[in-house]
């Protein structure tokens, strides 16, 4: 987990790592100064992660739960082909508006269609499958979020939920948030549907593959 590594070590992980656009760069500077809650961001080494699980996935229609400034969408966008397609939903107008300033400067961001107002109705709305399902939002809502969109999810695709450890809670979980993400992991892993595995990246991120 992240507060387990020692500064030198999360430096030589994003060394190692693909470096980062200029323009995520910006993002991630511009949303501590004028947004705050900068960890709330995906960050570089999980941004990438992303990205290569929907290249090898072959992914082309995403749905992202929780936009928050857009650093993960544009992340997603740049891994999509060029006919690929991204929902993202987001329920603050101004996380949306932030967001939709850096689509609009990037060459990915055509591919992107912010969906605001509650995930929980967007997700009803939409009737298509979906390859690959990204979840970081409302930590109560995880396991509502996990059984409308199980459905949604091609066979063969693609879940994959962030802040899945919840710095270490869900083990013995304190509030609602952690009691609800460990409610999740339980979820998906005696879901005979699926297939599972929890990488201890950041804060935790549960990866669901659906069979």
């Amino acid at each position: 987990m992240d507060n387990v590594l020692n500064q030198d070590l999360k430096n030589y992980i994003e060394n190692i790592t693909s470096p980062e656009p200029p323009l995520l760069k910006n993002l991630r500077q511009e949303t501590e100064a004028v947004i705050g809650a900068p960890q709330m961001l995906c960050g570089p080494t999980e941004g990438r992660l992303l990205q290569i699980l929907i290249k090898v996935l072959q992914a082309k229609n995403c749905l992202e739960i929780g936009t928050f400034t857009g650093y993960s969408a544009l992340n997603i966008a740049e891994a999509l082909p060029a006919d690929g397609k991204l929902i993202t939903c987001e329920i603050r107008q101004q996380n949306a508006e932030f967001a939709q300033k850096y689509f609009d400067r990037s060459p990915f961001g055509h591919k992107i269609e912010i969906r605001l107002g509650d995930a929980t109705q967007t997700i009803q709305q939409i009737d298509h499958p979906f390859d690959f399902i990204f979840i970081d939002a409302d930590k109560p809502n995880y396991p509502t979020y996990y059984d409308l969109l199980i459905p949604k999810l091609r066979r063969g695709g693609l879940m994959v939920v962030d802040n899945a450890l919840w710095d270490g809670e869900v083990v013995a979980p304190k509030d609602k948030a952690g009691e609800a993400i460990h409610a999740l992991n339980l979820k998906a892993r005696h879901d005979e549907s699926v297939e599972t595995v929890m990488l201890s990246v950041r804060d935790g991120i549960l990866l669901i593959r659906k069979l």
